[in-house]
């Protein structure tokens, strides 16, 4: 499990490493490009349940942290996907990895 730290005061929210890479991925890209959009995600019951929305920004400081010590292979279908989504009005969230057909 990795984290995604994010503002200031930071938000920390855990995700597992594959995922987080995924998201790191898409919200680098855009970042990159000056792009801002809602990023979003769910709570586990154990968590309390719920979720919560942040407006990712390019000046608002971010941070990756992986607790696994390889880098995971990328999907390029679910980052395709995961693009698509922060593109759409509800912005970013996690969706279930979808198969990737080369792989």
């Amino acid at each position: 499990m990795g984290y995604f730290i994010y503002g200031t005061p930071s938000v920390s929210v855990e995700f597992d490493d594959r995922v987080l890479a995924h998201v790191k991925a898409v919200i680098i890209s855009k970042v990159r490009r000056g792009e801002s959009f809602t990023f979003s995600w769910e709570y586990t019951v154990a968590k309390g349940s719920g979720h919560s929305s942040i407006w990712i920004h390019p000046t608002i400081p971010l941070q990756f942290d992986f607790v696994g010590s390889k880098e995971p292979v990328l999907n390029r279908v679910w980052i395709e996907e995961l693009v698509r989504l922060s593109n759409s009005p509800a912005g970013l969230r996690v969706v279930p990895e979808p198969r990737d057909p080369a792989a």
